[in-house]
């Protein structure tokens, strides 16, 4: 089987959608704790830089938006535009932490 064939097999990209938008919460809040705070509407142009993938933005505000809930993080609204800016909480931060040890743990038995 060709490495073309491997790519665009239906196993290979379940597992992409699976690690991408099935796991877009990942994504968002390594780049929320990296940059110490985000603004929503850039974030798809920042997923696709860092991770080579463009996820919509309506998706991206539900992400948001449950993560908020979750109490992984916390919106500030700034400046007279009123721009809503993301920050890591401590909760997000231990999750993430959590997450990534996860992925190392997995990456080994496979």
């Amino acid at each position: 089987m060709s490495e073309k064939e491997v790519i665009s097999s239906k196993p290979v990209k379940r597992l992409k959608q699976l690690l991408t938008v099935g796991n877009l919460w990942l994504y968002i809040i390594s780049l929320i704790k990296r940059n110490g705070r985000m603004y929503a509407y850039t974030l798809d142009d920042e997923i696709e830089k860092e991770f080579f993938f463009r996820p919509g933005k309506v998706m991206i505000y539900l992400v948001l938006y449950k993560l908020e809930g979750d109490g992984m993080i916390k919106a500030e609204t700034v400046g007279e535009e009123r721009r809503k800016y993301y920050n890591i909480t401590k909760k997000g931060e231990e999750t993430l932490n959590f997450a990534k040890q996860y992925f190392v743990l997995l990456s080994k038995g496979l």
